[in-house]
């Protein structure tokens, strides 16, 4: 027999423990149910998403090419090698004389002066880290083309493995001429084992010369959609029961320069129109996730989208002068909130009917540039001025969000406008979180603007910052200390969640292949061909799909054990969340003071493990909640927490 999961021990001890019928002499945590402390925001738990790590290409996005398009590189075709053997020919090249339109300003020209039924030549296509084969799948491939006169084909399509030896999916095209054309096709493999170790090959079995001016593949997607999300990674984020989606970024909003920020209108439209541009972290995006497919995301979610417009202001300094020089970019975003909210008698509801989707979409929020505590110039009071007036006066029920929040000095905030919210953003130690939860947001004026805390997570060690290179020597995603972080500090949100409107951890996604993340801890893992989540992961999901709508206050004798509670308005269960960061159990007293009785059960789901467990590709389930029923709760109870853990308690009222 296998030993029991540490997890499923603990809850075994705590089923066990919190048994007791009367309180015993310790700390007590208490919770006033006779009243209400405040309304739970319903859009408390979302999600952030920008281009770092590889989220989108070789992440969410499903497209498995790298370089579709050639412009990786303006010298060679990274990611792209020749095919041939001893009795075959070929070289390959960038030919910017050659361009698909004037979107696609390379194409990758093919030349085989060799080939033979049995020797073919071509070219082929090593993915992001590996083309991901599964058993029994469709896959849909485009393949924009051209040839020299004289050659029309076949020419052969392939999914490979890497050692040549199988052909996991094939299928040909013919038809070529000397301009270009679109070829689509349908790549099925059959019986077969998952891996990674394959590529696609395009091959020719005679001598010729053929130009690709794009080539596309993906594996079946989120909802069928032509150019949509990968699927086990969008199931994981469902089942974040996520209210809300924080987009294009982050810094991908801004870019390094004001040329390389998110421009949104060159992400709309088919991918062969889209040029795609530089991302912040060091590599190219693609802009197949564009506006439209952001929109559809949160479409599939059932989540509310909060989009982010860039305000005149980029990473590595540059800025735009408020007033006529800003402008243009105020109607840029006046132009994106169209096409995402306006209807088909606008010029951008227009516009966006065309790319697909007639219906208008919900939006209540736009975030106004990103992060603009950076800027030097302190420019950003006049700059939020200027696209706050022009939004509300188009948009008036439309919430803006300032940049700046409470955690930023007084004289960087907006003083010219009063913004509806603001945005905090907190990358803290677990110690750091520890100490700041207690108080978090205690002396906030509950006049003021709304909070969102728009980028938040605990990493492990206060002395390796998430952004130095040091934290690219530990594991991309966080361990159960983080998630121990992450617990207190969600608990402190929830208890103040009248102000604190929306939160979402950051940042989201992380391919960890070697080269392709640049930022620790990450609350999504994954390779070509599975994922998983951090236990930090699974700590949001405790508190997110455990949300009611009443805030009930609580009161400890002391600080080791943090935690919240609510009630819902409509049953009356009340959900304690409790956070134990000390390295050994802590029993305490539970006291709920105004109610009458409680069932003598309640469900109980409990995260727990040593400080340093975590989950990976190959562990994917080391730490994960465990569900269990607890006996003998009473409005006075006893309770035991294991060390370094997250419970939530489900407690049933009865009159």
């Amino acid at each position: 027999m296998m030993p029991k999961p540490i997890n499923e021990v603990l809850a075994l001890a705590i089923y066990a423990t919190a048994a007791a019928s009367c309180l015993a002499t310790g700390p007590t945590f208490t919770i006033d149910a006779s009243h209400a402390a405040g309304r739970v925001s319903p859009r408390l738990y979302g999600l952030m998403t920008e281009e770092i790590n590889h989220s989108y290409d070789g992440g969410l996005y499903a497209e498995l090419i790298q370089n579709r398009a050639f412009l990786d590189s303006a010298t060679t075709p990274v990611h792209w090698a020749v095919v041939k053997d001893e009795n075959s020919a070929t070289a390959i090249a960038l030919d910017p004389a050659n361009p698909f339109n004037d979107k696609l300003t390379n194409s990758l020209r093919l030349t085989v002066t060799q080939a033979a039924n049995g020797h073919p030549a071509g070219v082929s296509n090593s993915g992001y880290w590996g083309i991901p084969v599964q058993p029994n799948t469709p896959y849909r491939a485009s393949i924009f083309a051209k040839a020299d006169a004289g050659f029309s084909g076949p020419v052969t399509v392939s999914i490979v493995s890497d050692d040549g030896q199988t052909v996991y999916a094939t299928a040909k095209i013919s038809g070529l001429a000397t301009g270009w054309k679109e070829f689509e096709l349908k790549l099925a493999t059959g019986k077969v084992a998952p891996t990674a170790a394959a590529h696609l090959a395009i091959t020719i079995d005679q001598p010729g010369t053929i130009w690709l001016g794009l080539v596309s593949l993906f594996p079946p997607t989120w909802n069928d959609r032509p150019n949509g999300c990968r699927k086990d990674l969008m199931q994981m984020l469902v089942d974040l029961n996520p209210k809300f989606l924080r987009f294009p970024g982050g810094n991908y909003v801004e870019g390094d320069t004001i040329e390389t920020r998110f421009d949104w209108k060159k992400t709309i439209g088919p991918i062969q129109e889209r040029h795609g541009h530089p991302c912040p972290w060091g590599y190219r995006s693609t802009d197949g996730l564009g506006l439209l497919e952001f929109l559809e995301w949160c479409e599939d979610m059932k989540a509310e989208p909060v989009l982010a417009v860039y305000a005149g202001y980029s990473l590595k300094g540059a800025h735009v002068n408020p007033g006529p020089d800003l402008e243009p970019f105020v109607q840029e975003a006046l132009e994106e909130i169209e096409y995402v909210t306006g209807d088909t008698n606008t010029p951008w509801g227009v516009q966006r009917a065309k790319d697909g989707h007639p219906a208008p979409f919900k939006l209540g929020y736009v975030e106004i540039g990103n992060e603009d505590w950076f800027d030097k110039s302190k420019s950003y009071d006049a700059r939020f001025a200027q696209f706050y007036d022009a939004i509300k006066a188009k948009y008036p029920r439309l919430k803006t969000i300032s940049t700046i929040g409470n955690d930023q000095p007084e004289d960087l905030r907006v003083h010219s406008r009063k913004p509806d919210m603001t945005d905090e953003h907190y990358y803290l130690s677990t110690d750091e979180f520890v100490r700041k939860s207690p108080d978090y947001a205690v002396k906030y004026d509950r006049t003021g603007p709304e909070i969102f805390v728009g980028e938040w997570a605990a990493h492990e060690d206060a002395a390796i910052k998430p952004w130095e290179p040091g934290a690219r020597k530990q594991p991309p995603t966080p361990t159960m200390k983080a998630a121990i972080g992450d617990g207190v500090f969600m608990a402190a949100m929830e208890r103040n969640a009248d102000l604190i409107q929306m939160q979402c951890y950051a940042p989201l996604l992380v391919n960890v292949n070697p080269g392709a993340r640049q930022w620790r801890p990450d609350l999504i893992g994954y390779d070509a061909l599975s994922c998983y989540g951090s236990p930090s992961y699974y700590a949001i999901q405790m508190f997110s799909r455990n949300l009611v709508d009443e805030i009930l206050p609580v009161a400890s004798t002391e600080t080791s054990v943090q935690g919240c509670a609510t009630r819902d308005s409509r049953t009356g269960e009340i959900i304690v969340k409790l956070v134990n960061p000390q390295p050994t159990n802590a029993t305490f007293n539970v006291e709920i003071k105004g109610v009458a009785a409680l069932a003598a059960e309640a469900d109980v789901i409990t995260l727990a493990g040593s400080p340093e467990d975590t989950n990976s590709i190959n562990r994917p389930r080391n730490v994960v909640p465990v569900a269990s029923t607890v006996r003998g709760i009473k409005p006075q109870f006893t309770y035991t927490l294991p060390a370094n853990s997250i419970v939530v308690l489900k407690l049933k009222t009865r009159s």
